[in-house]
């Protein structure tokens, strides 16, 4: 064997194998951190466009005038009207088609457009990673089954795990900080990473056993597959016909179900002999995301779908965005989601971190490594904020996703290069807080007259935030700056 690899060879093949784990634990990273932030996605899209009417309530006539005044505007055909009502973390009502999307005002008139480009950019990268949906999917959801694989042979690992829950050695070697700090914070964390990595890997790989299914038992029928529990698209009459009922239906809603709180409004072919009225109802203290109210045109009811009350896997299937994304319970689970998915975000970054440290500990350093991985870490976070500054310069077209990721792969590239993990980290947190400390100001600045609780408390978070890690870094970049400039006496 020793004949035919080099050692060239095996050093290239390790090097390689090293650089997989590298790509494999990035993406893991940028899961959990994504993921955290869009726990607000509803707040961050408010924020994104703060000078828009907001209206808390939203009656049956002004969903059929908006319906009416939408339909009649739209520049092509659309196969689905959809009307967003509003919520606690979402006060605008939104009224989206297969070309474009509208806030309301509360009388049913268009308010203004649907512009948060980088919230969906945010959502997207968590979602997709901004691959094509099918392949996104899939990739996400394999993420998933890798987390339920770390997280449990991390446990299997380190028989002490609980005794030592509580053992932090936050200012000891450098290794064992970030093993104690890796491994408190599974610990803390364990149920809450178990259940998203559980349900991430169910969400995302659902397309794939959908399509699979299809493909096995329903002739290739991907809305066949899902028709069992989610219902069927209905019979296509695209004969002409008067715009559906939906006030007719929203009123029978609120008669008929008074204790569920009506969410979404869908109309399926509007405008056609085929059209029929779908009614998703958010139930109180449970955790799917909702059922099916299923009306004709004429807005009489015709049945639900069985996902509140149906059969066991219905409710399971139906359960899993809200127990992933921490979608219930209001502001106080959002915020325990935020801190347990930052947590989750800090054990995904030090694992690899621990890993490097071992290596240069045993005499095997990878210092383009350690300096790739550094750059993930911290320009990860800059080019998301940067991301947000490019969307307010060059407006809702601004190429988010190229910027993004072209801009990640340039500055891993140069900061391997480098081969100085310790200046790059240093460089991108203190830039990283440079930009957060500019967006929360400008942002604060520009509210005028709009200033709202939630505006203003995320625009201090960022100030704060950004405050704390320039008070952090730059005044490390400045420490070591003097040092190398420190002339180094003659022997």
């Amino acid at each position: 064997m020793k004949n035919i690899l080099s050692s060239d060879l095996v050093r290239r093949a390790l090097s390689g194998h090293a650089a997989v784990g590298l790509l494999a634990g990035a993406l893991l990273y940028i899961l959990c951190l994504s993921g955290t932030l869009i726990v607000v996605h509803q707040e961050w899209q408010r924020w994104e466009q703060p000078t828009v009417a907001e209206a808390t309530t939203l009656s049956p006539e002004a969903v059929q005038r908006a319906a009416d005044t939408v339909l009649a505007t739209e520049p092509r055909e659309t196969e689905h009207f959809y009307i967003t009502m509003p919520t606690d973390g979402l006060p605008r009502p939104v009224v989206t088609t297969d070309n474009r999307a509208f806030y309301l005002n509360a009388n049913g008139s268009i308010a203004a457009r649907e512009e948060h480009a980088w919230t969906e950019f945010l959502i997207h990268l968590h979602y997709y990673l901004h691959l094509p949906m099918l392949w996104g999917l899939i990739a996400v959801g394999a993420l998933g089954v890798m987390m339920v694989t770390l997280i449990v042979g991390g446990v299997l690992a380190h028989p002490r795990i609980f005794r030592d829950a509580f053992r932090l050695r936050a200012r000891g070697q450098k290794q064992l900080a970030l093993a104690d700090w890796h491994n408190r914070l599974g610990v803390w964390t364990l149920p809450f990473g178990l259940a998203i990595a559980v349900t991430g890997a169910l969400l995302g790989l659902s397309i794939l056993t959908t399509q699979i299914t299809a493909k096995t038992w329903y002739g290739g029928d991907v809305e066949a597959a899902y028709a069992p529990i989610f219902g069927a698209e209905g019979v296509h009459d695209d004969r002409p016909a008067p715009l559906a009922n939906i006030a007719g239906a929203m009123r029978d809603f609120a008669t008929r179900f008074p204790d569920v709180r009506l969410s979404y409004v869908t109309m399926h072919d509007p405008g056609k002999a085929g059209q029929h009225l779908q009614l998703v109802g958010d139930h109180p203290r449970r955790l799917i995301f909702g059922e099916y109210y299923v009306y004709d045109s004429n807005g009489n009811f015709l049945r639900t779908q069985g996902l509140a009350d149906g059969e066991i896997g219905k409710q399971a299937a139906s359960s899993t965005y809200k127990l992933h994304f921490g979608s219930f319970g209001g502001l106080p689970v959002k915020l325990a989601y935020i801190l347990m998915g930052a947590a989750l975000t800090v054990v995904a970054g030090t694992g690899m971190s621990i890993w490097l440290v071992k290596r240069r500990q045993r005499g095997r350093a990878s210092p383009r490594l350690e300096g790739a991985w550094q750059a993930v870490l911290w320009a990860s976070p800059l080019l998301i904020a940067l991301a947000l500054v490019a969307r307010w310069t060059l407006g809702v077209d601004a190429p988010l996703v190229g910027f993004f990721w072209i801009g990640l792969a340039s500055i891993v590239a140069v900061a391997s290069a480098s081969a100085d993990g310790p200046r790059v980290k240093t460089w991108l947190a203190s830039a990283l807080g440079a930009v957060m400390v500019a967006i929360g100001a400008v942002h604060l600045i520009a509210l005028g007259g709009a200033m709202q609780s939630i505006y203003i408390a995320f625009d201090l978070i960022l100030l704060a935030g950004g405050a704390a890690l320039l008070r952090c870094y730059a005044r490390a970049a400045l420490v070591r700056r003097n040092a190398e400039l420190v002339p180094t006496p003659a022997e």
